[in-house]
């Protein structure tokens, strides 16, 4: 690759900023901004149209051999913004869409803090905060907490857990 991504930017910064900026400045400049995965960034840099697949795939190596794009570092910071409000298998199936492997979900899901119980507990109590008093508020609450990836036998501990603190 015959750019470095330090120097990219020097040309625009002096003014010439009607140039198209290459390839590779644009996948800098998206990840400069969040992490992505490597599916999720060469999605978006084959949207731009005119660019053909080799040379997305190209960026796409080098920037994962010079460490500026990492699938685990993604994971990471996906599950730590999202792991408070969705269960495991909500989680496992956004990592997938976005393009991880069954390997690398398995490992990021390994570093979740806390029990998959306590976060739909947290999930619960901001959302009901009461023992359902009927079987169609119950029904209400287990399809809410099963929408959000927990597992039925995780939303069954939960919901005894709030009727024993009635």
């Amino acid at each position: 690759m015959e750019q470095n991504p330090e120097e990219m930017g020097a040309g625009r910064r002096a003014g010439s900023c009607k140039e198209k900026p290459s390839l590779l400045a644009r996948a800098v400049s998206y990840l400069s901004r969040r992490e992505y995965s490597r599916r999720e960034l060469g999605e978006k840099l084959r949207r731009l149209g005119s660019e053909d697949e080799s040379k997305v795939d190209e960026v796409l190596d080098y920037l994962e051999e010079k460490g500026y794009l990492s699938n685990e570092r993604f994971a990471e910071q996906f599950l730590r913004a999202k792991a408070s409000r969705y269960g495991q298998s909500r989680l496992r199936m956004e990592l997938r869409q976005r393009g991880l492997s069954g390997e690398e979900i398995d490992r990021a899901i390994e570093g979740l803090g806390g029990s998959e119980e306590d976060r739909a507990w947290s999930v619960w109590e901001k959302r009901f905060s009461s023992y359902p008093e009927d079987q169609k508020e119950k029904a209400k609450q287990i399809r809410f907490l099963m929408s959000r990836g927990f597992s039925y036998a995780v939303v069954s501990r939960v919901l005894q857990r709030a009727r024993q603190n009635i």
